[in-house]
């Protein structure tokens, strides 16, 4: 359907709200008097409208910005309108900030390429083109016999975003995330595809309900996966840029400004969180001092950032004396990192490993170099998965699960299964799927980490989990329950949070070339097949095909 004919359909779906058809200054009182049901109806029309909108205003100021170019000079369209760039002629229209100029300037330009990239190469680290606004042009001489004899890495985004599964802003985050594909010592053509692979599973990840902040976590992770030198040559430049600075106000209040390096801010996110996670809805305790100590702590009258003050100068002041249970509590700060077994024996000329290792909370990106340094102050727990990311099956005798089978947990799942959820591995707690009141086993195949929120809808609110054997955990909703659209809600497919879990789920198209990989040698006479392993710096996990 056309662009315009959707959004004027979707007004004269609006129409019919007449509480709606009112001056300006009635329009609070007359969305107070819709209905639930109506609340939902009108905020889904006018979504998919300011979505086409979006759409639409991000393509025309692709188009004035190929009309904006510098060597047109004062004939350019922005400089004819009086502006400096084509970012402070779109802002003066809109109203709107300097970085949405930006980002509408950004997705006009992927979606008016057909044939290449030729938008302005994204900062790596704030995803802003590099240089100033005019740095942003489309090649709109390239010959039209180039152009459509190769398609660019992007093309699914830009064929998501054309066909409404995909928002500007969705398509931003992915394509911004990704960067370009410059992997080094990797055939141009190779890396293409390996990045165009990754963008058409982030298009199905968004569909299915990721948030901007998740995909554009994700598209980093994945660029650091497919290009382990340059994710360690990245992180060496953060390090850098590591600092602290203190000053005092003219009111005589102290302040300070800390650049983390990746590490230390896991690091000290970890602290926090030990020490502050029944306020800020982690697992529910077991034993009645942890319920004392929880309820105490929810009870402070301090506010998160002053507990978090007050524990940092607590450790800063009690240095290695302090004994940790006295200063965080049941769980002891730490930072756990999960890698790819196969993937850690290649290193540099300077005997660096070549790999990325990931966060387990989080899953951001680590170096080989730190991986290295993980294994040699603290060795690592090996943890065996089948080909489809399910761990070894660690025990079914206890009623709880036990560390290590929520460790393998952590491994499989990544964080919360609920859909839209960002809640690390560690705020998470272990579900059994299958009652145990009614014969359920403490089986790690039977169970799955979920945030307390999403623990509690399944067990409050009639909502269900189910698998078959070791396929894919499937969301099954309460009966008669409907979605936003009004239509019954559908079963619903859970996928991994973890980054890692490319290691046995890989997504390559048809004849899709090794990544990284070099030939295998024939296979002697009676000789077992290889195993693709996952191995991790403070735990690994090796997937064994079943």
């Amino acid at each position: 359907m056309n662009i315009l004919t959707a959004m004027r359909e979707r007004l004269d779906q609006l129409a019919v709200f007449a509480e709606l058809d009112v001056e300006p200054t009635g329009l609070p009182a007359g969305a107070a008097a819709l209905s639930d049901a109506s609340v939902l109806e009108v905020l889904r029309h006018v979504t998919a409208i300011a979505n086409d909108a979006e759409r639409l205003q991000s393509v025309v100021a692709g188009v004035a910005a190929t009309r904006s170019r510098r060597e047109q000079g004062h004939s350019g369209l922005a400089a004819g309108q009086g502006h400096a760039s084509p970012a402070a002629l779109i802002q003066s229209i809109t109203g709107g900030s300097r970085a949405d100029a930006l980002r509408q300037l950004r997705v006009g330009a992927a979606l008016l390429d057909e044939g290449g990239a030729s938008a302005a190469p994204m900062d790596a680290e704030s995803g802003d083109p590099a240089g100033d606004d005019n740095a942003l042009s489309l090649d709109a001489n390239l010959p039209s016999a180039a152009a459509s004899a190769r398609e660019p890495w992007h093309a699914p985004l830009r064929v998501a975003l054309l066909e409404g599964r995909l928002t500007p802003a969705q398509h931003d985050a992915i394509r911004g995330g990704l960067g370009e594909p410059d992997a080094e010592d990797i055939d141009p053509a190779s890396a293409a595809l390996a990045w165009s692979v990754a963008a058409g599973t982030l298009v199905d990840e968004a569909v299915e309900g990721a948030s901007v902040e998740e995909l554009r976590s994700r598209a980093r992770q994945m660029r650091d996966i497919l290009d382990p030198t340059g994710a360690a040559c990245r992180f060496q430049n953060r390090y850098e840029k590591r600092s602290i600075r203190m000053w005092i106000d003219q009111h005589g209040q102290h302040h300070g400004h800390i650049a983390f390096d990746d590490e230390m801010a896991l690091f000290v996110r970890s602290m926090f969180a030990a020490a502050l996670r029944p306020r800020r809805g982690g697992p529910r305790f077991v034993t009645d001092a942890e319920r004392v100590a929880a309820a105490d702590l929810i009870a402070d009258p301090r506010t998160n950032e002053q507990l978090e003050y007050d524990l940092l100068v607590d450790v800063l002041r009690a240095g290695a004396v302090a004994e940790a249970a006295d200063v965080f509590g049941v769980r002891q700060p730490g930072v756990r990192m999960v890698i790819v077994k196969d993937q850690a024996g290649a290193r540099d000329p300077l005997g660096r490993m070549i790999a990325t290792g990931h966060a387990e909370d989080g899953g951001d990106a680590f170096p080989g170099a730190i991986i290295d340094r993980a294994l040699c102050q603290h060795g690592s727990v090996d943890v065996t998965v089948d080909s489809r990311g399910n761990p070894l099956d660690l025990g079914r005798e206890q009623r709880l699960f036990s560390a290590k089978q929520k460790l393998a947990l952590a491994i499989r799942d990544g964080g919360c299964a609920g859909i839209g959820c960002s809640v690390p591995a560690a705020y998470c707690e272990s579900h059994h799927i299958d009652h145990v009141a009614a014969g359920g086993r403490t089986d790690i195949d039977r169970g799955i980490l979920l945030c307390r929120f999403h623990h509690m809808q399944l067990h409050n609110n009639g909502w269900r989990i189910v698998r078959d054997g070791l396929g894919p955990f499937i969301l099954i909703p309460p009966p008669g329950h409907r979605s936003p659209d009004g239509t019954e809600t559908p079963p619903r497919r859970l996928r991994t949070k973890a980054p890692w879990a490319w290691a046995w789920d890989p997504p390559p198209p048809p004849e899709r070339p090794p990544w990284r990989t070099p030939p295998s040698p024939p296979a002697q006479p009676g000789a077992a097949p290889a195993e693709p392993a996952v191995s991790g710096s403070h735990y690994s996990a090796v997937p064994r095909p079943i």
